[in-house]
């Protein structure tokens, strides 16, 4: 087995990164970096006929991320980029395109004098580790597999398989990969015969996670569009080794069986409704004939045909998944909401509380649908990324509220707040000052005002959760009753806080 140490890896991603003014030469051979393009670094490695393109990016600067890792002062591993090790070219738009990668090679002095196009070759002062053969004919450089000096080096770790992923068609997640080291390419081999390279940010991603289009997903979260000509045989297919390729050489994990379901829809198409009880349907059209379908969404709701029914549901967003019992096929899934005209929560003594009528479990669930929240003009989205305005447990308004750097509340001392969430058809507006809280809702046409002198004390909510609460919207999920009692009785002083 391979011995690698931090040590190595580091000094091999100098190597890869500085140039040298002395040569490392054996015999007629001289050693060096050169920008090898995607199709042409995996030529030699895989068993498909298909060329691995270049990765196109809309993004703005992730493409650009190529530099490669180092020891730290600390003794420690920096990683480089998420392209670390990849040349790059300008594309429109400011976006780009990720080529290839900048990785050693052997080559006779005299080819390399033959070269047109020397790729951008860099002389290195010692043999590498590992690198690429390069022979030179009319002109033009092909490489062959890859020269691993020390020996491959066998992973001990374990791959799980996903058909149902925001990052193409199919991702893997490999634990056990190779520590303190850039990666620079991988290579999936299946039981079949047919390999696949993959290639920076659209397919490899830090902490073993590899993801990848098969043809059915055609963009990415971000809008990129997925290239899957190289991919498209991959469905069906069984993965039995991961290997990774690394400035040390080859590190491969093996013994592995990770079936690839075939795919044939990205999603299925879920009506919406109300919530309470009731039913929505679903376009089970797509399904092939010997798909053997079994639907799931949360507790509470039921499956038949394409029928999805509930009782009790509660507003918000949920997500129906169809499995294929066989195994055969990708599950597929599908986004639908529930919504009510009603709010459930009144402003009181600095806080969103329980509407008249409403339960804990109501309130609760709208504290969590929360989708934006408005201060006099401006809007400010909510979630992990948004601003965190009023309290998702507690329902505080949260008057040092932050956009960024900007604070939410500018100490004028009166505001009107909209807020939007999810499920719920009618916003909820109210006016929050030093003097008084005046609470405006409305309904329709309707709007019914309410003023009354402020106060600092904070009421105990009267009713009672019920042991037959409803389930709640957020994420198909329910929600404790002993935590919905909780959250709306006592101000928890918690807030919550991923590319």
């Amino acid at each position: 087995m391979k011995k690698i140490t931090s040590v190595l890896c580091a000094a091999a991603c100098v190597l890869s990164a500085v140039p040298f003014t002395a040569n490392a030469a054996d015999g007629d051979k001289v050693y060096g970096t050169m920008n090898i393009p995607y199709a042409d670094f995996y030529a030699a490695e895989l068993n498909n006929s298909v060329p691995v393109d270049a990765v196109s990016s809309a993004t703005q600067n992730k493409w650009k991320g190529n530099a490669t890792g180092k020891i730290g002062d600390d003794g420690k591993w920096q990683n480089g980029g998420l392209a670390a090790g990849t040349y790059n070219a300008e594309g429109e738009n400011g976006g780009g395109k990720i080529l290839g990668v900048t990785y050693p090679v052997e080559i006779a002095k005299a080819d390399l004098e033959k070269l047109s196009d020397k790729m951008n070759f860099t002389e290195l002062s010692e043999k590498p580790v590992a690198y690429k053969p390069v022979t030179v004919e009319n002109g033009n450089a092909s490489f062959g597999k890859l020269v691993d000096s020390n020996g491959e080096e066998k992973l001990s770790g374990e791959m799980t398989v996903s058909s149902l992923t925001s990052w193409g068609d199919y991702q893997i997640n490999v634990k056990g990969i190779p520590a303190n080291c850039d990666i620079y390419g991988v290579i999936v081999k299946t039981k079949e015969g047919t390999d696949y390279g993959m290639r920076a940010l659209e397919n490899i991603w830090r902490n073993g996670q590899i993801a990848w289009g098969a043809g059915v997903k055609e963009k990415e979260p971000h809008g990129n569009t997925l290239s899957s000509e190289h991919y498209k045989s991959s469905q069906g297919k069984t993965i039995t080794e991961v290997t990774f390729i690394t400035l040390n050489g080859y590190s491969t994990l093996s013994g592995q069986n990770g079936y690839l379901p075939l795919k044939f829809a990205d999603s299925i198409k879920v009506e919406n409704g109300k919530s309470g009880k009731g039913s929505v349907t679903f376009d089970n059209s797509s399904l092939p004939s010997d798909f053997k379908a079994k639907g799931e969404v949360a507790d509470g709701f039921t499956v038949s045909g394409n029928t999805v029914s509930y009782n009790n549901a509660q507003p918000g967003n949920y997500t129906l998944t169809v499995s294929d019992e066989n195994g055969k096929y990708s599950a597929v899934r599908g986004g639908f909401t529930l919504t009510t005209d009603a709010i459930p929560v009144k402003y009181s003594d600095g806080k969103l509380v329980a509407a008249d009528g409403a339960s804990l479990t109501d309130t609760a669930n709208y504290l969590k649908n929360i989708s934006a929240v408005t201060v006099g003009d401006k809007r400010y989205a909510a979630g992990r990324r948004g601003a965190a305005i009023i309290d998702s447990q507690t329902g505080e308004i949260k008057l040092d509220a932050k956009s960024g750097e900007e604070n939410v509340f500018d100490g004028s001392g009166k505001y009107k707040l909209t807020v939007e969430a999810t499920g719920y058809e009618k916003n909820y507006e109210f006016e929050i000052g030093a003097d008084a809280a005046v609470t405006t809702t409305i309904t329709g046409s309707n709007t019914t005002t309410t003023t009354k002198a402020a106060t600092t004390t904070t009421k105990k909510a009267a009713t009672a959760a019920k042991s037959d609460s409803p389930k709640t919207g957020v994420n198909g999920a329910a929600l404790p009753v002993t935590f919905l009692a909780l959250a709306g009785a006592t101000a928890l002083a918690l807030r919550k806080k991923k590319d």
